[in-house]
């Protein structure tokens, strides 16, 4: 019973909880036991076992007396970025190692408020800086999947690879992500799961460990598209307490999937067509198009002749960014306080020296150096007009088509420790991802075939600002057309 109700996808879960095919206490003690004895993925960086069944127990309490909300009793994984009220918050750094925030994020009160519960922290990028879930002080998680005949770990993506991972292996029914720039959909691509970064402002930020404050956004991760939908309702709405969060209505996205997507003309960016792209995944990009076509959508060969720039862009916003919010970690107020000081600005040198990972003292440098007098307008202002321009681009491209179909990361999953000591080869990975982050365009990963050694491959759609309902209508269909039942061999060892 205990591997039937784990493998069950959430939606599946919230129809037998509905029928009482079994209770909340039941579904979430058989994730309690698949979590605890998945241990050595790494996958949490605080269990909540006892919090989960607790609420558990209310939630099977309000479904008797006929008072079930849309999520009531569905056990979720939520990403370490997210603040939740006296548990434990490390965004992955030592720096956060003891901070137990007093408040909870909105994206977690929202969920709550429909009856999730939550297993536990999941594993992160320190400060979500990263795509392979490598840099978090707390350890590298290990992708559940592996290639055929090699017993080599794999990295599961970052920086969300925590929550993939524990979705992947069948720890939680659904997670939450962050992305900034591919950190949902890259780690969904490598892991075999569905990951949608929603229209930025959709989902509040209030609440969830900064790191980019333009390109940050929640999103959910889940086994299927239909999963995503129901967790993006109950994830998304206005909230006055952050200031760029949108106040526009939130649609039904589960209704949005009707399976028909006759007339509808999908983009084919000729600019991601990369020197050097591997056939495989050249080969599945064209099994899409094809998929899409025979289910009665149009193709249409666009271009976004500012691709190209979008990498370098990114790499000097997003650090811009996060040298301006990690500054409030300087040991005064709350967090590690580093040791063997004489004064302020040792204190401050300490603190920073001991609690930051490479990986981030890396961003916080560049980002200073970009911001720094006599480099502003060279660096940062130009990154800003090239980001206007990418925008445009995609403007431009909207005109002509409804949503855009691309390859989710550049290659399957690669080997823990690969790439580690070459921050620009790790940067890559996020080629596909980053256009539409600096856009603030709503994306989709799913799962659409295997490499020639037996790992997901995900390809990516995009929609047009606030469309999800087009992006999850085209995806539904390319899941079904895709069929992907692939598993883990974790799942049978």
């Amino acid at each position: 019973m205990t591997s039937e109700l784990t493998r069950l996808t959430l939606a599946q879960a919230r129809d037998g909880l509905a029928k009482g095919d079994f209770t909340a206490r039941e579904l979430t003690e058989a994730h309690v036991s698949a979590m605890e004895a998945a241990r050595d993925l790494n996958s949490f960086i605080v269990e909540t076992p006892e919090k989960a069944l607790e609420s558990a127990g209310e939630a099977d309490t309000r479904r008797g007396k006929g008072e079930a909300r849309p999520l009531e009793g569905l056990p979720l994984a939520i990403k370490d970025l997210f603040c939740t009220k006296d548990v434990q918050t490390t965004a992955g750094s030592r720096i956060l190692e003891d901070f137990a925030p007093p408040y909870e994020s909105t994206v977690t009160t929202n969920l709550w408020n429909d009856g999730a519960l939550m297993l536990g922290k999941t594993n992160l990028d320190e400060f979500a800086m990263g795509s392979s879930n490598m840099t978090s002080y707390y350890g590298g998680v290990e992708n559940p999947w592996k290639r055929k005949g090699d017993n080599r770990k794999l990295v599961p993506g970052g920086s969300s690879g925590g929550s993939a991972t524990a979705v992947a292996a069948r720890l939680a029914l659904g997670a939450t992500g962050t992305d900034t720039g591919g950190s949902i959909r890259q780690p969904a691509a490598f892991t075999g799961i569905t990951g949608m970064k929603p229209t930025y402002g959709r989902c509040s930020r209030w609440g969830i460990v900064a790191f980019a404050s333009s390109l940050d956004q929640a999103g959910p991760m889940a086994r299927s598209v239909r999963d995503c939908s129901i967790l993006l309702k109950s994830m998304c709405g206005h909230d006055p307490k952050d200031s760029t969060s949108v106040n526009m209505p939130v649609p039904d996205f589960e209704a949005a999937l009707t399976g028909d997507v006759r007339g509808l003309k999908v983009g084919i960016p000729r600019e991601y067509r990369l020197d050097g792209m591997s056939e495989e995944l050249d080969r599945l990009w064209q099994q899409g198009i094809d998929w899409l076509k025979d289910a009665g959508a149009e193709i249409h060969d666009i271009s976004l002749p500012h691709t190209q720039y979008a990498l370098p862009t990114y790499y000097i916003i997003a650090p811009a960014e996060a040298s301006s919010n990690l500054a409030r970690y300087d040991g005064v107020r709350y967090g590690q306080r580093g040791e063997g000081y004489d004064n302020l600005e040792q204190m401050y040198e300490a603190t920073r020296g001991a609690g930051f990972g490479d990986e981030v003292k890396r961003r916080i440098l560049i980002g200073t150096y970009v911001l720094s007098a006599g480099y502003y307008d060279a660096y940062y202002n130009k990154a800003r007009q090239v980001r206007t321009l990418i925008a445009q681009d995609f403007t431009r491209a909207y005109e002509q088509v409804d949503v855009i179909l691309t390859p989710t990361a550049p290659s399957a999953a690669f080997a823990m420790g690969d790439k580690m000591d070459d921050p620009v080869a790790m940067y890559l990975n996020d080629v596909f991802t980053v256009p539409a982050s600096l856009a603030g365009l709503p994306g989709i990963s799913l799962p659409a075939g295997l490499s020639s050694d037996g790992l997901p491959l995900g390809l990516q759609l995009l929609g047009r600002p606030f469309d999800e309902e087009t992006v999850l209508r085209s995806a539904g269909v390319l899941e079904e057309a895709a069929a992907f039942t692939a598993e883990p061999a974790f799942l049978s060892e």
